[in-house]
């Protein structure tokens, strides 16, 4: 059994398996294994009888790790990963929480039955809460004064302790509306996303004796995705450590780019401050990329002022050298992108699966779009949508179909209440009602929706402010 939960693995990999008292910071570089390390340890942990699955908390960024690491613990140990009595507890931090939640949470005033508001129950709760403040919705969006407070959540900071910092207009807005959703979220028995880690922290160092019961269940602890942590679930992963430190985490600072969600990869720099006596092991061999790939990658990331100091080798050979494109603007960018692609199909040497284009954000999108659909190029979005089928694209497309449509009563139909103008159905039926009597069209319509009698003195400022807008 043991031979083949170390088959595969080079000497780093498995020092990092064989390494289990004590906590461990395992730095592991892009595509070095970590999860198939993070999986074999779980396993030896198990297969060693060095602890049962009860006593395993294994923590991951997304639901889909978690569940790719059910599968391959299971494989490794020839059980069926739908056995949740014998998994370890595995799953993302909200996921954990929820668990530990409905087990305690009563002691700290929780109800076991509480519901989970999702984004967009969180937007639409804030919402209610900013018109009930008087808020100007078009200057300060829901979805902006939703993302400020779960900034502040994530920080573990209170309406209180917010309100006492908030310095910008819209922070000053989001101070306002803080506290009354908290009252929302409380009268609904509900706890939003940052809720579930925030409350189980605070539950935790408010009772020692659930805090000693979940520190001496979970006796191995591990972390992926380390360097993607905040401060709420920091300060968790330490609630939970017991006094042993059997604690491992995996991560590389290198690789943060969730800090605008409030990620701070100084947790992984502060590791050993933290843990004093840890044991370091660097993975640093690179399974997915050539040698050429991580050099360019190298000499980027050393310009860090802050950073871990390793260095990616492989043996996969040099590969073909990197290049760089220089461009004047977004559409010499796509060209020249249609260029390699045509080039590369056209002689026969590749196919368009072969290709990949990478962007920062997802507005980018749109040149690389547009230019694929004016050449002919077949394409998939993966992990996203389309750039023009997104609902704000959408809307704005509607709206600017009008302009040159006047007539284009779909259009009108989707935008009509793009933002939220209370233009009911029944106001609409008399509207298109009286336009028709009138003779006019859509456009003069909406010039003279004034005139229109039938119509409620809402509907018809709503109406008439449309027409202007257009």
């Amino acid at each position: 059994m043991l031979d083949q939960l170390f088959e595969g693995l080079n000497p780093e990999q498995r020092r990092a398996v064989e390494t289990t008292e004590g906590p461990l910071l395992i730095q592991a570089g892009a595509g070095s294994g970590k999860t198939k390390t993070l999986t074999h340890r779980i396993a030896y942990l198990i297969a060693t009888r060095k602890a049962t699955p009860f006593n395993i908390l294994a923590v991951t960024f997304t639901n889909k790790a978690a569940k790719e690491m059910r599968q391959r613990v299971a494989q490794l140990l020839g059980q069926n990963a739908e056995n949740r009595g014998f998994m370890p507890y595995m799953g993302t931090f909200h996921g954990i929480c929820v668990r530990l939640l409905r087990q305690d949470g009563e002691a700290a005033g929780i109800p076991r039955s509480f519901v989970i508001f999702d984004e967009s129950d969180r937007q639409a709760a804030v919402k209610q809460v900013s018109k009930q403040l008087m808020i100007d919705e078009k200057t300060f969006p829901a979805r902006a004064l939703s993302g400020l407070i779960s900034s502040a959540k994530n920080e573990m900071m209170s309406p209180t302790n917010y309100a006492g910092t908030a310095s910008s207009p819209a922070q000053q807005a989001a101070a306002k509306v803080y506290p009354l959703y908290e009252k929302a979220l409380k009268n609904a028995s509900a706890l939003d996303f940052d809720d579930l880690i925030n409350r189980t922290v605070q539950m935790l160092k408010s009772h020692a004796a659930i805090r000693k019961k979940w520190q001496d269940q979970f006796r191995y602890i591990m972390i992926d995705e380390y360097q993607d942590t905040n401060a709420a679930q920091y300060q968790l992963v330490n609630l939970l450590t017991n006094s042993h430190k059997n604690i491992a985490v995996v991560g590389d600072d290198w690789q943060s780019i969730y800090s605008w969600r409030g990620a701070d990869f100084r947790n992984i720099l502060k590791f050993e401050k933290d843990f004093k006596d840890c044991t370091i092991i660097k993975l640093e061999q690179n399974y997915r990329s050539t040698k050429n790939i991580l050099d360019a990658a190298h000499a980027v990331i050393t310009k860090n002022a802050q950073r871990s100091d390793k260095h990616l080798w492989t043996d996969a050979g040099d590969g073909l050298p990197v290049q760089m494109l220089q461009v004047s603007n977004e559409r010499g960018e796509s060209e020249a992108i249609i260029r390699r692609v045509r080039n590369g199909i056209d002689g026969g040497r590749r196919h368009y699966r072969d290709y990949a284009v990478l962007y920062r954000t997802n507005a980018q999108s749109r040149s690389v779009e547009e230019a694929f659909v004016h050449y002919g190029i077949p394409y998939r979005v993966v992990g996203g949508v389309r750039f023009y089928d997104r609902k704000e694209i959408k809307d704005i497309m509607a709206y600017l179909r009008l302009i040159f449509q006047p007539e284009d009563r779909v259009s009108f139909e989707r935008v009509v209440n793009v933002p939220t103008r209370g233009v009911g159905t029944r106001s609409l039926q008399v509207f298109f009602g009286w336009q028709q009597a009138q003779g006019l069209t859509l456009f003069d319509a909406l010039q003279q929706a004034g005139n229109c009698a039938e119509l409620t003195p809402r509907a018809r400022q709503a109406l008439s402010e449309l027409g202007d807008i257009l």
